[in-house]
């Protein structure tokens, strides 16, 4: 039989247990409202859109799973097309009125510096799903402001490497760019990069559109007069496909090699428009053909679901939305760990993001002290196949985003400055053979 003591033990200690596990599931919501901004209207609708699309169906995954930890995650849209005053206002709006402690935004880097110092001074969780200005997390530090992609600045190095490795002896170079913070940045991080891994090159134009301009001729007959060798442009959505278009309607897609950062998700949509052998960045290593994980049961199964759904393959938006999910998802694991099992403050939600280690569809993303996502880039050449109505990407190159993005408290267009032409031989860059 039990002594009276240890049945008086048993019983306080399970009185205990019920207080500490009562105390947990008190603080336990049953949804988790996560904000998410996108572009639902206007040109760069066709980068937002399927991103939503991706979202809705990723989300719908995890709560027919149990959602996060049990608590159903519930979206909440905001339109980045509205402008950005009514963009901040809605912002605000859902924060404050609708109680949302998690926020994805947003794809305009733009509005990633409009939103960074609000959402700090709102304490809301702010992850950076999309957008690329380096300079929002170079300039300010912040709890709870963090990107899970990279920057531009990784993406501008991987593409001057990748240039340079493909087309190592051209002289003369132009740039056709979207007039805002990310096709400014971008250039200046590439012309930077260029220069000091290549300082003979010549830039005879820098042209700057207005963003969501429907007009290039001014710029294509300016290029035809110029004749450069090479025509980068970092636009992205509508901008790029209407840029392109009227380049290859004009022959000037012909005469010059075309460098694309952002182009995998122009491809499907321009289909055979888009010239063999312009160089396309995937804005990661983002790519339903990725040569290391296509097969990748993860991968695979979403991107045939995207593909029955939405009638289109995956573009990068989408795989930079389901990763900043990933990462949230995570993020909760790793929180509610260091909590001891409790259900995490944002506080603690903001705190445990830096050093968060995390995969998506693709390769795997860390997030630095400072905020920033360590991802690599993924590069090659366009190449029309039969296995396919539009071009795929050949001879691709993957770059780590260590080597790429400038090391925690470096200012991006000052640390590109101090590259030389050995980190083009770094043995951790992986080439992958060509497609057959």
């Amino acid at each position: 039989m039990f002594s009276s003591k240890a049945i008086r033990v048993a019983a306080f200690a399970a009185a205990s247990l019920f207080s500490a596990s009562a105390m947990a599931q008190a603080g336990k919501p049953t949804e988790i409202k996560i904000g998410i901004t996108t572009f639902l209207s206007g040109p760069a609708s066709v980068f937002g859109v399927p991103a939503k699309a991706a979202a809705d169906m990723y989300i719908e995954q995890i709560n027919a799973a149990g959602g996060i930890k049990g608590a159903k995650i519930v979206p909440v849209y905001i339109d980045e097309g509205v402008g950005g005053d009514k963009f901040l206002s809605e912002y605000r709006r859902v924060v404050q009125e609708q109680g949302v402690k998690i926020m994805l935004a947003s794809i305009s880097s733009g509005n990633c510096n409009i939103v960074a110092p609000v959402a700090e001074d709102l304490k809301v969780l702010n992850v950076m799903w999309d957008c690329g200005t380096e300079k929002v997390l170079e300039e300010k530090r912040y709890r709870y402001v963090v990107r899970t992609q990279a920057n531009a600045t990784a993406e501008m190095v991987a593409t001057v490497m990748y240039l340079l490795r493909t087309r190592p002896n051209f002289k003369t170079i132009a740039v056709v760019n979207q007039d805002y913070a990310y096709g400014r940045d971008s250039w200046e991080l590439f012309r930077n990069t260029l220069l000091a891994l290549k300082p003979d090159t010549k830039i005879v134009a820098e042209l700057f559109p207005k963003f969501g301009a429907t007009d290039f001729s001014t710029e294509v007959s300016r290029l035809q007069a110029l004749r450069p060798e090479v025509i980068l442009s970092t636009s992205w959505g509508g901008d790029l496909d209407t840029f392109v278009r009227q380049a290859a309607q004009r022959g000037l897609t012909r005469n010059s090699l075309f460098v694309l950062p952002l182009a995998e998700s122009s491809l499907e949509r321009l289909g055979t428009i888009v010239p063999d052998g312009a160089i396309v960045g995937a804005r990661g290593d983002h790519y339903f053909l990725h040569p290391e994980l296509k097969d990748d049961p993860k991968l695979k199964n979403f991107a045939q679901k995207f593909k029955a759904k939405t009638g289109a393959y995956p573009i990068y938006s989408v795989h930079h939305m389901i990763q900043a999910i990933d990462a949230v998802v995570a993020n909760y694991d790793k929180a509610i760990a260091g909590a001891k099992g409790q259900w995490p403050t944002t506080e603690q939600l903001a705190d445990s993001m830096h050093g968060l280690k995390f995969r998506g569809l693709t390769r795997s993303v860390v997030i630095r002290e400072d905020g920033q996502g360590l991802e690599d880039q993924l590069l090659g050449v366009a190449k029309k196949t039969a296995a396919y109505p539009f071009p795929v990407i050949d001879k691709m190159v993957i770059y780590p985003g260590g080597l790429v993005t400038a090391p925690v408290g470096k200012k991006s267009p000052d640390w590109v400055k101090t590259l030389t032409p050995a980190i083009m031989k770094d043995a951790s860059i992986k080439a992958f053979p060509a497609v057959k």
